[in-house]
Formats: C-alpha cells, sequence, structure tokens
C-alpha cells in the first residue's frame, strides 16, 4: 500500500481551479439586463480503469465512466470500488495512478483556446491496480454490481443483493442529541468553498456524534461526492465508520444508502427526501435515518431512539 499516492484532485496543484470555471452571463431582473460573470461547477467524465488477476496473467478492464467534478479522482475510484463490493480492505489495492494515456496534451486549436467553457481531458482517466488475489467478477462489474434507484430491477432483488456483500453489522450502538443535528447542515454548508462559487454542488460530509466535522467532499454527482469522502476514509484505513453520521446536501436514495451500508456507517440524514427504497435499506440494515434536516424539524425513518434530547408530544 506505500505505492499509492493519496492525492487528491483538489490538493494538486492546478486542480482545485478545475472545480469551477468562470463565464460571461446576462443577468436580468425585473426588465432590465446587464451583462455580469459567473462561477459555474465544472462537470467532466472520469474513467475507472480495473487492473486484477495473478501475476502471471494481468488484465485491465475500463468498468466505469462517471460525470464528476475535477478533483478527489483517486478517493473517488476507490469509494467506488469499495461501495460496490469490489474491494473490502486497503490490502486489495495495490496502486492507483492517473492512466499513463491520459497525461497526453490535448491538440489545441484557436477555437478551444476561445471556448467559454474548455474541456480539460488530461487526468480524466484514473487506474486502479488490485493485488493479485482478489477476485473480481467481472460479470457484476459489466452490470454495474448493483441497480441504482432508477432502474427497474425490484426493491427486494437489490435489498437481496446487498445482504450478500454487505460488511458484517454490529449492534449500532451510535447516538446523537437533536440539538447537535439541528447544527449539521450549517456546518456542511459552511465547508463547502466549490459551492460558494458555484451554487451548483452535491456536499456529503461525515460528523460525530458531537457534531465536528471529521471530512466533506462536494461533486456535481451527490453519488460522486459520497464516493470521494468514503474513499477518503478507506485510503485511510479508517472503514468501517461505525462512529461517524454520514450527512448528504440533498435526498438519500436506495443508492446513498447501499454506500452508507457498504461503508460501515450507522447513521445517514439527509437535507432532503428519503426514497421508499432508502428507507427499507435503513430498516432492514438497521441504519438510523433522518430526512428533511432543517433549522428546526426533522423526520426519523429509523432509529428514533437513538436520537437524543427530544420530547414526546
Amino acid at each position: 500500500m506505500d505505492s499509492i499516492t493519496p492525492i487528491s484532485g483538489q490538493s494538486s496543484t492546478g486542480e482545485q481551479s478545475r472545480a469551477s470555471v468562470k463565464v460571461s452571463v446576462q443577468k436580468v431582473k425585473g426588465l432590465n439586463s446587464f451583462p455580469a460573470e459567473e462561477f459555474l461547477a465544472v462537470e467532466e467524465p472520469l474513467e475507472i480503469q480495473l487492473v486484477h488477476g495473478p501475476s502471471n496473467a494481468r488484465a485491465m478492464k475500463s468498468i466505469s465512466v462517471t460525470m464528476r467534478t475535477p478533483g478527489d479522482d483517486f478517493e473517488l475510484a476507490a469509494g467506488f470500488l469499495m461501495t460496490e463490493g469490489v474491494v473490502r480492505d486497503i490490502n486489495d489495492v495495490e496502486r492507483i495512478t492517473y492512466a499513463p494515456e491520459s497525461m497526453a496534451s490535448a491538440p489545441e486549436s484557436d477555437a478551444w483556446q476561445q471556448s467559454a467553457l474548455p474541456y480539460q481531458p488530461r487526468l480524466n482517466k484514473v487506474r486502479v491496480e488490485l493485488s493479485p488475489e482478489v477476485e473480481v467478477s467481472l460479470a457484476n462489474l459489466e452490470r454495474n454490481f448493483y441497480t441504482t434507484s432508477s432502474c427497474g430491477i425490484c426493491g427486494k432483488a437489490s435489498l437481496l443483493a446487498l445482504q450478500t456483500v454487505c460488511p458484517a453489522r454490529i449492534r449500532n450502538s451510535f447516538a446523537i442529541n437533536a440539538n447537535i443535528l439541528y447544527t449539521l447542515p450549517s456546518r456542511l454548508r459552511e465547508s463547502q468553498s466549490v459551492f460558494d462559487r458555484t451554487g451548483g454542488l452535491h456536499g456529503a460530509g461525515l460528523f460525530n456524534a458531537d457534531g465536528k466535522l471529521l471530512a466533506m467532499r462536494e461533486d456535481v454527482g451527490r453519488h460522486n461526492a459520497v464516493d470521494k469522502l468514503l474513499g477518503s476514509e478507506f485510503l485511510a484505513d479508517r472503514t468501517p465508520l461505525r462512529h461517524a453520521l454520514l450527512l448528504l446536501s440533498g435526498r438519500a436514495s436506495f443508492e446513498l444508502l447501499q454506500k452508507a451500508l457498504m461503508g460501515g456507517v450507522f447513521m445517514v440524514a439527509s437535507v432532503g427526501a428519503p426514497s421508499s427504497l432508502a428507507v427499507q435499506v435503513a430498516r432492514e440494515f438497521d441504519i438510523i435515518l433522518v430526512g428533511f434536516l432543517r433549522d428546526d424539524h426533522f423526520n426519523i425513518y429509523h432509529g428514533a431512539e437513538h436520537i437524543k434530547g427530544k420530547t414526546a408530544v
């Protein structure tokens, strides 16, 4: 594992600037219009390549292309593989690098240079090399391992799939005070530096029971923000995350509860609504689930006894 360089896009030179781009716009207030400049969140594809197999017969396969905000790319790849059940331990991963062919400079033309929204193809392919002992099911990868909440597969099949691959669960002992819970959305929002410039990114944060922000990631994709966050903890060998609460800046879908389950998270809170299948996952796997978390109200969908300081009326 010493060969893994924990390069994250937003902490690398120049990568923070890739997360947003300035564009010229016309603003309209009432019937008056005027020119202005705005920042947009950058959205670019990231290809995740997997190198696997015994030492004498290594194979490489592109397993996913996701639209993401550049930054924390290694963590995104690691989090994706962990939450999809491809890797279970930090020792399953030998090396994470940018794919060599992605380092070549893109051809530049006058039109390219003058574009208001420049596409930067460099650093858009990440290669994850697994240990030779790790067995990979290509059939699972080709069907993306799980369905998403927009797929047609039934909820029962999705829950059964999770039961076969999720980490061993222990009794849920996480608890938090309601007064602390109310403070978390603003703390997450205050930490979102790119959102401040663009207004267009989802955030995911890990908090302890005292309300301390442990880590935060943001991305144009809700699932990417969670993969980056859980991937950073996986690469730091801090999973399963039984001591932490996962806060989502948007809604809680089946896919995000699946990722929380695979990361060993015991509580998920979202500013938005959960889906019906997300609630089923929470109840099936004993994940405390809170939705519509705002300044003075929230809904508890599972695990009410774990939230202290409230009074029944």
